[in-house]
This record gives structure tokens, C-alpha cells and sequence, in this order.
């Protein structure tokens, strides 16, 4: 099931995502909240009608970094031995379509297409075998960061956590093996990053066993999974789109900060 969370006539709700044209999709709109059991009410309204949200607000994004080793060369670093993460924020967060803006105080900005892992319920210690039990499902994210920033500062709070560095969407896609999926990104059309879910070097389960080990996930919370190589510059006026097979693409535009 594919999972969007929307606005209509300043109401939020979750709907199902039904259809195969993009022309043709429709919101089966969902009674109470994705992390509990729901019913579909039966009221459909067309996508096309609707603004997209992000698919969560989610208390925490969780991102692991340098999780591919193509893109860890890229960047003259060395693979980890062990994962390692990072926060970025919620007020990180942005929907499918609404504007990334470009901080004030980067002058090299850089997109980073990842696959995003949406919680489904609150966990801890999650032992490996019981991983697929937490997880509601995937979306497409853009670890977006201020290069420059991250170079020069021992924390990335701020090359990565900045206002609108963390799209994500389109939605929410639950039933999905994310073990070999393309992982892809053009800006302006022109493809920047492909890649392969296969070639991270610590996988999903694995990643979620390392974070609960240290912390309690709620339902909503976002793990990010590490980006495949291909990293580059993004400039004002530059559409840069994130697609992942089986889920969908997120598209947003890079704008002066207001």
C-alpha cells in the first residue's frame, strides 16, 4: 500500500494511493493514523486535487552517513568500520514539491538521494530477526548538505540540519523488499546519482539494530540509509528529483533563502 499524507480545503488527512497512471491516481482517504490499525473510508478524492505533505513529521530523522563505499572515495574519505549517524531535525523536513532553500551561509550545496525508512511503532534493543516488525514502510529522501560547512565544522548539525535540507516523499510505500532497489537522481533532468539499495555496506536491518541500541524510535521517526555516489553541486533555479524503484519520485526546487 502507498501511504500520502495531504492537505484539501485546510484539512490534513492520510489517504491510500490507488491507481497505476500518474494521471489517473486517487486518494482513498484513510480513518485515524497509519500507525494503528485503520480503515479506508471509501471517500476518494483525485491526487491532482490535494497538496502533498511530507508522508510523516517525524520527532527525529536519524541519517547514516558514508553507508556506500563508491560514494566515501568520492568524498576522499575512508569506509567505516562501523555505522555511524547523525541527526538531522524535524523542521528539516519538506514535502514533495515545496522549495528547498539555499542557506545563506554555503556557498556549495549538494544533494545526496537516499532511501528513507519510515517507523511504524515505538521500539528499542530491536533484535535482528524483528526488525520488519518496526517498519511501516519507505520513502525517498534528499540528505541535502551544505558541503563547505561540513568540511570545515566537526558537527554537521548545520551543514545538515539547516531549514528544508531533508525533503521527503512522495509517500509512503508498504510493501517493498528494499534489499536491491535503483536508487537515482537528476537535477534539471540530467542524471547525477545511480545506484543500487544492494550496495550498502551495512544493511536496513543491521542499521536499526545499531540505533536501538542506543535509543527509543517512535512511530513516525525516519531512518536514512545512506547515499550511493554521484554527490554534486546544486544552484538556485536547479529541479532535482529523487526516484527509488517501487516507490516513486520526489521532486523539489532550489530556491534563494527567503
Amino acid at each position: 500500500m502507498r501511504i500520502a499524507r495531504f492537505s484539501i480545503d485546510g484539512n490534513v488527512a492520510f489517504g491510500a494511493v490507488e491507481g497505476d497512471r500518474d494521471d489517473e491516481l486517487v486518494l482513498d482517504i484513510i480513518k485515524g493514523i497509519p500507525f494503528a490499525e485503520f480503515e479506508l473510508s471509501g471517500t476518494k478524492v483525485p491526487l491532482s486535487k490535494v497538496r502533498l505533505l511530507p508522508p510523516v513529521l517525524p520527532n527525529k530523522v536519524i541519517a547514516f552517513g558514508r553507508n556506500y563505499a563508491e560514494h566515501a572515495k568520492e568524498l576522499g574519505n575512508e569506509v567505516p568500520d562501523t555505522p555511524f549517524a547523525f541527526f538531522k531535525p524535524s523542521t528539516s523536513v519538506i514535502g514533495p514539491g515545496d522549495n528547498i532553500q539555499y542557506p545563506t551561509f554555503s556557498t556549495e550545496l549538494h544533494h545526496e538521494a537516499e532511501l528513507a525508512v519510515v517507523i511504524g511503532r515505538m521500539c528499542r534493543e530491536v533484535p535482528r530477526d524483528r526488525v520488519k516488525d518496526v517498519i511501516l514502510g519507505y520513502t525517498c529522501a534528499n540528505d541535502v548538505t551544505a558541503r563547505d560547512v561540513q568540511k570545515r565544522e566537526k558537527q554537521w548539525a548545520r551543514a545538515k540540519g539547516f531549514d528544508t535540507s531533508c525533503p521527503l516523499g512522495p509517500w509512503i510505500e508498504t510493501d517493498l523488499d528494499p534489499s536491491d532497489l535503483t536508487v537515482q537522481l537528476t537535477v534539471n533532468g540530467q542524471q547525477r546519482q545511480l545506484g543500487r539499495t544492494s550496495e550498502m555496506i551495512t544493511p536496513i536491518e543491521d542499521l536499526i539494530v545499531n540505533i536501538t541500541e542506543a535509543m527509543t524510535l517512535l512511530p513516525g521517526d525516519v531512518i536514512l540509509t545512506g547515499t550511493p555516489a554521484g554527490v554534486g553541486p546544486l544552484e538556485i533555479g536547479d529541479e532535482v528529483a529523487v526516484t527509488i524503484e517501487g516507490i516513486g519520485t520526489l521532486t523539489n526546487k532550489v530556491v534563494k533563502r527567503d
